[in-house]
């Protein structure tokens, strides 16, 4: 399954603690067993054949479904433990509302929440895994997007009013902006959708809480250059979306990273296999 997973003998080798030399032996006594034919090699990546794909679809549930029979039988009160990076803004708005559902399915697991700075850099250190809001993550880890976001000028309904419909320089250059220190590039690409390019506010104040930069916006203190779904999951009645005619793509997503021999880990794959599958 690791060089399903990773595509590579080699890397497979080394999660697996075995040189490429005996995994492969270990292949090939596979494939002499089944009379089949498992994988194509073209120097170090290997991939599946049509009997291949047959057979590891026939297996992989059985063996997730071992898995499971092995932890129910082990003692209840051996807790399996996650240490889990998230936003504040993520955990709130889209994680815990859908955690009963992991609970049920894997009332052994238990997660440590850490909401503070630098995610993605303590992952494999303080963090088993992480979600993180990036253009691009490390390429060293192993990482899922999970999902692609718009860009909005988000606002109180009163200061909606006040600035009209149609983006004007004049009137925007009064206002404070309210940004996310980590998501420096999404003003530069609002500005340039609405044809503002050389837009300088009045004051710029940085947040690293999504969730005061609504706080924030709802009080009329400023302009919050966010995500959409930020603004749709808040059901704030408060907040008012500017010059719903631009569409603005976010350079930043949303990514589950974690160091790739992390997935043996019980606790990740199962947060993993979980997070993919429920969509969040």
């Amino acid at each position: 399954m690791r060089i399903v997973r990773l595509g590579s003998a080699k890397a497979a080798a080394a999660e697996l603690g075995l040189s490429p030399s005996a995994l492969s032996r270990r292949v090939g006594a596979l494939e002499d067993f089944l009379g089949k034919r498992l994988f194509t090699r073209q120097h170090q990546a290997m991939r599946l054949t049509e009997e291949g794909q047959a057979f590891y679809n026939a297996v992989s549930p059985c063996l997730d479904e071992l898995a499971e029979a092995v932890e129910s039988q082990m003692e209840t009160t051996n807790v399996l433990r996650l240490h889990l990076g998230v936003p504040a803004l993520f955990g709130g708005q889209r994680l815990f509302p859908r955690l009963p559902e992991l609970r049920k399915l894997h009332p052994r697991l238990h997660i440590d929440i850490d909401t503070g700075p630098h995610l993605e850099a303590r992952v494999g250190d303080s963090l088993d895994a992480a979600i993180i809001l990036a253009e691009e993550p490390d390429p060293a880890l192993h990482s899922v997007r999970l999902d692609h976001n718009r860009v909005y000028a988000i606002v109180s309904k009163a200061l909606a009013a006040e600035l009209g419909e149609k983006p004007d320089k004049v009137r925007l250059s009064r206002q404070t902006f309210l940004l996310h220190t980590d998501l420096p590039d999404s003003f530069e690409a609002w500005k340039n959708a609405v044809g503002l390019e050389g837009l300088e506010p009045a004051a710029i104040d940085h947040f690293d809480s999504g969730q005061l930069m609504l706080e924030a916006a709802a009080q009329g203190l400023g302009i919050a250059i966010m995500h959409d779904d930020h603004y749709a999951r808040s059901g704030d009645e408060r907040l008012a979306r500017l010059f719903e005619e631009v569409t603005v793509e976010s350079p930043y997503s949303y990514w589950f990273v974690c160091r790739p021999r992390s997935l043996d880990s019980r606790p990740v794959r199962m947060f993993h296999d979980w997070l993919v599958k429920a969509g969040l």
